[in-house]
């Protein structure tokens, strides 16, 4: 299986005329996953989490939308055999798992996987980030890429880039969205993993296109779950453009 980093956007995607449809044709694209492995920006835990392996509600972390945005479901299969696999291979001495079973899927989450899987007859598992920290993500997502060969599908959920003030923006997209966004496709193209991991530095307008960095942070575990198989080089982006000033890029490795 690829691993993928997704620009997960609002609950209001389900709204746009475009990103719904554009997130349809890559799960059309992909093979079957047997399971997801969601790692999204909106859930930092450590020691690293994982959520429920059975279904519970989902976690409608977002304030001031219209009721029906907090109607949504998505009844998606538990994933428990790749819980067991997760803990295999991410336990370690000093490296604790631990299991929140009462923690359902965030927007994040829940908001893609709507669009991509809708008959929601896939399962999934969504794990915390334990660290914002680019390369112990890396380091995770190496350990983890052995998933893929299982048929697992894993999904780095964030936003490329990240700052609500574009919201305010009057004439459209800002600047800084566009440069970190034209930065961050070429840092790809070139295969500058040492420029994607200080981003924060090396990037122009970085610490406007995220202000804080967890919406950049998935990206890492999708890097890393590529690296390990010697995948870096295949990347592409699938989704690009932008929404609502913010860059919608969105990446497939393998």
């Amino acid at each position: 299986m690829p691993a993928l980093y997704l620009s997960h956007g609002a609950p209001p995607l389900a709204d746009d005329v475009l990103w719904p449809g554009q997130l349809a044709a890559w799960s059309a694209g992909l093979p079957r996953p047997k399971a997801v492995l969601m790692v999204s920006a909106h859930w930092e835990e450590a020691p690293l989490a994982l959520g429920a392996v059975e279904p519970t509600p989902l976690v409608y972390d977002f304030w001031g939308f219209p009721d029906r945005y907090y109607q949504v479901r998505y009844d998606a299969p538990g994933a428990p055999a790749l819980a067991e696999s997760v803990r295999r291979l991410l336990r370690a001495p000093g490296m604790p798992v631990q299991d929140i079973p009462d923690r359902g899927l965030d927007h994040g989450a829940y908001v893609p996987l709507v669009e991509m899987y809708p008959d929601a007859d896939v399962p999934v598992l969504q794990v915390s980030m334990p660290t914002l920290d680019p390369r112990k993500l890396l380091e995770i997502g190496r350990k983890l890429a052995p998933l893929r060969d299982e048929g697992v599908l894993i999904v780095g959920s964030g936003f490329f880039t990240h700052n609500l003030a574009a919201l305010r923006h009057p004439g459209g997209v800002p600047g800084w969205s566009v440069e970190f966004d034209d930065w961050g496709h070429r840092a790809l193209d070139s295969g500058d993993v040492d420029g994607l991991l200080d981003f924060t530095v090396k990037s122009p307008a970085g610490a406007l296109a995220h202000p804080r960095t967890e919406h950049f942070a998935p990206l890492f575990v999708a890097m890393g779950a590529a690296d390990a198989a010697g995948d870096l080089d295949t990347q592409r982006s699938v989704i690009d453009g932008f929404w609502m000033g913010l860059a919608k890029r969105s990446v497939q490795f393998g």
